[in-house]
């Protein structure tokens, strides 16, 4: 072994979790607890470059060379230390050119009965000027996600507005159409949705569990975080009709979970507050988060303080998330519950979210949109659901460019498998360039994943049973 071995510094991350060193091997999001021999290695290789025969003969005063050896072989696999050999690229391509579409989001009216003010909705309608999608528009999505991707077992049709339910008919018949046309085809279909909730009645309510729908409420936290922005068109607060009928939707609904989505804007940083009302005093079985920081209006995007402040305050939500688990018990903290899964499962995106690839959303008019924050905006289009179906060419070409990870920072940043740049439609709004990595975010990322892997090691160390029952059965329906 003559070779001359060198550290992969952009390959792994050290978290220090009590007395254990824990190792990130970032090509993989995979965790491990460092042993002794590897630590000596990557202690020593650390210091600079060293043959590997000086290194095994180093190492050898202290462990058996047969133990050297194999180790360092797993390192050079696991491209953690290198003898010069070219080194295995993240991303294996760098173009895209299949689009595995399993989900379409049918934006059913641009109408909404709320007038939220941070709403990020560019094509959004007071109620009497909502413009409708059409059936046949609906229809056509559903066989353009079954033509371009006619291989898949599973498909998801998402609900969305506006509010979803102000164009309650069409819903209706879609559910009837696709629970006849996908098991046609020997698929499954799921039904998901997201609802100001002020629109439930019982009828509603039982009719939605009846087919299984997955829902999330937009619902801010008590009355006066709530209140605050998520008000009617004549600007009244609306969180006693939103509580009343969110109660009697958990008190009824039984198919599945229900999650509350929170939106964080300016003046609004008290997540732990917000979490236990909405978790405990209402009963929702999940929280998560969403902080907006790059909103079209500036008055409502959180402060770079405050932003660090809602960090704080996620952690601290997950330090009870840690404790909780320990005591085998989930508190419903969606946000940690997502990166831990992320971890357990050694994700490793090459992209940040499957808008464009797995998802596309269609508008009122039947185009075809990256997700559904961009239905209403400048951001072109990639082809229409009844006039040539997806533009394939230009899909590929934007998310080619996501791709390449060159003069940004990225390609050896250590969440770069976890993060991929970040959300396109919060870098399409601050930066206006849908593939520009979200820069504001990245300190308070790699914070976040780095007290993830924290709390993901000691449930492993103390409790894994919390993973088997909580974690991986997350996705099943």
């Amino acid at each position: 072994m003559g070779a001359v071995l060198n550290l992969v510094e952009h390959n792994l991350h050290e978290v220090q979790v009590g007395d254990t060193r824990m190792l990130f091997h970032i090509p993989s999001s995979s965790i491990f607890a460092l042993d002794q021999l590897t630590a000596g290695i990557l202690d020593r290789l650390r210091k600079g470059k060293q043959s590997a025969q000086a290194l095994m003969e180093d190492m050898g005063k202290l462990f058996s060379v047969e133990d050297v050896g194999e180790t360092l072989k797993e390192l050079l696999a696991l491209e953690l230390v290198n003898d010069g050999r070219p080194l295995t690229d993240d991303i294996s391509a760098r173009t895209v050119d299949k689009f595995p579409l399993t989900t379409v989001v049918l934006n059913v009216n641009t109408g909404c009965n709320l007038s939220c003010t941070y709403c990020y909705k560019e094509d959004l309608d007071t109620p009497s000027a909502g413009r409708k999608m059409e059936l046949q528009t609906a229809i056509d999505s559903v066989e353009m996600l079954l033509r371009e991707s006619p291989d898949e077992d599973r498909y998801t049709v998402v609900f969305f507005g506006g509010e979803p339910l102000s164009n309650r008919p069409l819903i209706e018949a879609m559910v009837e159409y696709c629970e006849r046309r996908f098991p046609e085809m020997g698929k499954k279909v799921d039904f998901v949705m997201t609802t100001n909730a002020t629109m439930l009645n019982d009828e509603i309510i039982d009719w939605l569990n009846a087919h299984r729908f997955g829902l999330s409420v937009s619902m801010d936290g008590p009355k006066a975080v709530h209140d605050k922005n998520r008000i009617t068109v004549g600007g009244q607060g609306t969180y006693h009709v939103v509580r009343r009928k969110a109660l009697r939707l958990l008190e009824r609904y039984d198919s599945r979970p229900i999650g509350a989505r929170v939106t964080l804007t300016h003046g609004t940083t008290e997540v732990e507050n917000i979490w236990d009302h909405l978790f405990n005093d209402m009963g929702f079985s999940e929280v998560g988060f969403a902080p907006v920081t790059s909103g079209d209006i500036s008055d409502y995007n959180l402060t770079s303080e405050e932003l660090q402040e809602i960090f704080a305050g996620m952690k601290r939500l997950g330090e009870h998330y840690l404790e909780a688990a320990l005591e085998h018990r989930n508190i419903g903290f969606s946000n940690m519950h997502q990166l831990i899964t992320d971890l357990h499962e050694g994700h490793k995106k090459a992209l940040p979210c499957g808008a464009g690839l797995k998802m596309l959303a269609v508008d009122h008019e039947g185009d075809l949109n990256l997700c559904h924050r961009f239905t209403g905006s400048d951001m072109p289009t990639f082809g229409n659901v009844s006039n040539g179906g997806v533009q394939q060419a230009e899909l590929g070409d934007f998310l080619s460019k996501r791709l390449d990870r060159t003069d940004t920072g990225c390609a050896t940043c250590r969440i770069r498998n976890l993060c991929s740049g970040g959300c396109y439609h919060e870098s399409y709004a601050r930066y206006g360039d849908p593939t520009h990595p979200t820069y504001h975010y990245c300190d308070l990322m790699r914070d976040w994943v780095d007290f993830g892997i924290e709390v993901y090691s000691r449930i492993m160390a103390h409790n894994p049973a919390f993973i088997d029952q909580y974690i991986s059965p997350r996705r099943a329906h």
